[in-house]
């Protein structure tokens, strides 16, 4: 049995989802957010919690996979996800051309134009080297956050360009310190 596929889900106050098909919409003070369920999984309310289980096991494979997509549903309706990003480097920013594009300056000899997808926000520091991108849906935050940092890697000799927050890097020695 699934650990993950066996946690309930609370449902919190104003939280409605309906289900069609394989797909569960999922519906709350933020907004509308589908996820997929696999065939051969149920979900079921009992009590204002969420349970999800699976007619038999040749749906084991996916019974954990629903139950954290369905999560990621409900927490995004109702509390929402965040990342956090740094820009590190002399010269490199960000800053907030309209509510639909962020514009990067990351050491190339053009700025960087990154246009927003709807549902997501980014709000900037007044420093313009700390990104915070929100939304309602965990996978398009998580890409448009993997997106803009793929724009400038942090290269590993000196450390230079846009990282998440709290991302761990090894520094690696140059050409001197190989001795």
């Amino acid at each position: 049995m699934s650990r993950i596929g066996k946690k309930p889900i609370p449902l919190p106050a104003g939280v409605k989802y309906t289900i069609s098909g394989n797909t569960v919409l999922v519906e709350g003070p933020k907004g509308k957010v589908s996820a997929l369920i696999a065939p051969g999984i149920q979900l079921e309310t009992v009590d204002g919690v969420l349970n999800v289980t699976r007619e038999s096991d040749k749906a084991a494979a996916f019974h954990g996979l629903t139950r954290a997509l369905v999560f990621n549903a409900v927490h995004g309706v109702t509390a929402g996800w965040t990342k956090d990003l740094d820009i590190v480097g002399i010269g490199y920013r960000a800053e907030l051309k309209s509510k639909a594009m962020v514009v990067f300056t990351l050491g190339y000899s053009h700025p960087i134009e990154f246009p927003l997808p709807t549902g997501i926000e980014v709000t900037i520091d007044p420093k313009q080297t700390h990104l915070t991108i929100s939304g309602i849906d965990r996978q398009k935050v998580g890409q448009v956050a993997a997106d803009m940092r793929s724009l400038r890697k942090p290269d590993p000799y000196k450390n230079k360009g846009v990282r998440y927050t709290g991302e761990k890097l090894k520094k690696k020695a140059g050409k001197s310190g190989s001795k």
